[in-house]
């Protein structure tokens, strides 16, 4: 039976090459704010339907949402920059114009900024090539003229990516690709040209799925300080990533906002962390272990 093309060669992290983070950090952490923008009056691509509550519109949850950029968004950047935090933002492209004031904002600390798409109620896995490639440049264009960075990586928007993404993306220059959660330290992803790599996000230390399954921010806590331990230890023979992703309507309402404040104080209390970017732990990746993993990979893939 022929194996489908898989885009990760399979590679057990019990024996591969150590990676090094710099300083000899054992974790990389980088943390996610999704800042997001949702329409109010999304277009239906047929097949996945962005406001699942119907008569439309649905103001309630297109109400809930804008309020991470209106309220969550402000408090939420008081702790981050209380623990002297340097994100990489999974960015809705089109905060940029509707709120200045955040572009502002998020500029003046010289976060970094991965592409979540223009909207989060605009989803691409049934786009045509052709359309896939003009978004991409539309993305890093937008980006470019409202902060002067260079765009680097994507997570979906919605989660959601076509089967061409990756090849796309690097044809566009980009080099990461966050929606694949399968590993606890970058992985090349195959492309037809150039060279792209996951790094890993987290769909488990992430506001958004903890607190629509009932979960809570004491809990939040406590998984935070969970992985960052397990991870700590296992960073000592081979680096480790660790993804705190979080979204200002969430965890930036008033009875949460603390316990993301634990949260980094417990984490940043530690030496041998690389507080770090989605962009950084990328361009270190493909410079320093790249090449070594492709070919160790491929004895497990032939």
């Amino acid at each position: 039976m022929a194996l489908p093309p898989y885009r990760v060669d399979y590679s057990p992290i019990i024996d591969r090459p150590p990676i090094k983070w710099p300083n000899d950090a054992r974790v990389a952490l980088w943390v996610a704010p999704n800042v997001e923008h949702y329409e109010y009056l999304p277009a239906l691509d047929g097949q996945t339907n962005p406001w699942p509550r119907t008569p439309h519109p649905d103001t309630q949850q297109y109400s809930y949402r804008d309020y991470g950029n209106r309220v969550g968004f402000w408090r939420m950047l008081e702790v981050l920059d209380a623990h002297s935090i340097r994100c990489c933002v999974s960015l809705n492209l089109a905060v940029l114009e509707h709120f200045p004031e955040v572009a502002e904002a998020m500029v003046a600390r010289d976060w970094d900024f991965m592409s979540h798409g223009i909207y989060n109620t605009e989803f691409i896995n049934t786009w045509s090539e052709q359309r896939e490639r003009a978004w991409y440049q539309d993305s890093i264009d937008t980006l470019r003229r409202h902060t002067g960075k260079q765009l680097k990586g994507m997570f979906g928007p919605a989660g959601f990516s076509s089967e061409n993404s990756p090849d796309l993306m690097a044809e566009a220059g980009l080099i990461y690709h966050s929606d694949w959660m399968h590993d606890d330290q970058p992985v090349p992803i195959k492309v037809k040209n150039g060279k792209m790599v996951s790094v890993p996000y987290s769909i488990e230390i992430n506001d958004g799925l903890l607190f629509r399954q009932h979960f809570e921010g004491d809990y939040f806590l406590e998984i935070c300080k969970a992985q960052f331990d397990q991870l700590y230890e296992e960073g000592a023979e081979s680096g480790r990533v660790m993804c705190i992703a979080i979204h200002p309507y969430l965890l930036g309402q008033p009875h949460r906002i603390k316990y993301l404040d634990e949260a980094l104080g417990y984490i940043m209390s530690h030496d041998g962390v690389w507080q770090t970017t989605a962009d950084d732990i990328a361009e270190h990746y493909i410079a320093n272990y790249y090449d070594q993993s492709v070919a160790h990979a491929e004895q497990f893939n032939k």
